[in-house]
């Protein structure tokens, strides 16, 4: 009988990665001449995995956002960790907004990728284990197939994937 094999599937974030980021797209804002004397800045506070951007309006915000994009980009880190809550008004007419940083597999995306391995319909079973997915199988191939599914359709956050066996 041959011997499973299997794989977990996660969401993680190279902290590093992105405080480098955020260092490099806070001194970028320092420089710029559209950013010269003006409440455009961000705060990274890595303990509680958030993001704070604040600025003098709006299309100021999204000019500081678009620069920690590029950076987080340049640094392998992906976007899609971003999770923005609601823009709120700040004190001397600034705006600012909260970003979370998406960590593990939520429920409902777990739920959501586990039914669609079973309807690829290989012969693999996808468990939930706390914030990640374990999908084991007899065939390699049957995995690699699972893998480059979720490669090509990927979810609304970023997945790796760890521990093949």
């Amino acid at each position: 009988m041959p011997q499973e094999s299997s794989f977990d599937i996660t969401s993680e974030i190279n902290l590093q990665e992105m405080d480098n980021a955020v260092n490099q797209a806070v001194k970028e804002i320092a420089t710029r001449y559209d950013f010269k004397g003006s409440a455009a800045g961000l705060e990274f506070d890595r303990k509680a995995k958030e993001l704070k951007l604040t600025a003098h309006a709006e299309p100021q915000l999204e000019a500081v956002k678009s620069v920690l994009l590029s950076k987080m980009i340049k640094r392998g880190v992906d976007a899609r960790v971003l999770d923005p809550q609601k823009l709120e008004q700040a004190t001397h007419k600034t705006v600012r907004q909260l970003y979370k940083l998406k960590s593990g597999i939520d429920k409902e995306t777990a739920k959501s990728i586990q039914k669609a391995i079973k309807e690829l319909k290989l012969k693999v079973n996808a468990s939930i284990q706390g914030d990640s997915l374990r999908v084991s199988g007899n065939k390699k191939d049957d995995l690699q197939a699972v893998i480059q599914y979720l490669r090509t359709n990927p979810p609304e956050i970023p997945l790796q994937f760890t521990n093949f066996r």
